[in-house]
């Protein structure tokens, strides 16, 4: 599914995953914010494609986290220490990992 839009007083309408929310954007940012949510929809529909997580707050959590790897992987100032970034980034997958599989549901 592709992100829409609906512009009105009280801000934007998207659509991640089939669901709807309402944010709030400066008329300006409008089109990098649904750049941003065409990429989070897609890294989303991926994960779920793959079919090793289910359910959308774990797929949300998962691309949160994958994402958050991204960025701060290209954001190498000051002598950041990727390899070792890297190292927690894996063992956080890993715990994360192991406590949303014991889990039936989340709500």
């Amino acid at each position: 599914m592709s992100a829409a839009e609906t512009k009105d007083t009280k801000g934007l309408q998207i659509t991640i995953m089939g669901r709807n929310f309402r944010v709030a954007c400066k008329d300006d940012e409008q089109a990098s914010l649904l750049e941003a949510v065409d990429y989070l929809n897609r890294r989303m529909e991926e994960i779920r494609d793959q079919g090793k997580i289910v359910g959308l707050e774990r797929i949300a959590i998962m691309a949160a986290l994958n994402i958050t790897h991204e960025f701060l992987g290209a954001k190498v100032e000051g002598g950041f220490d990727i390899a070792a970034f890297k190292r927690r980034m894996t063992s956080m997958e890993t715990v994360i990992d192991q406590a949303m599989s014991e889990q039936t549901k989340l709500f």
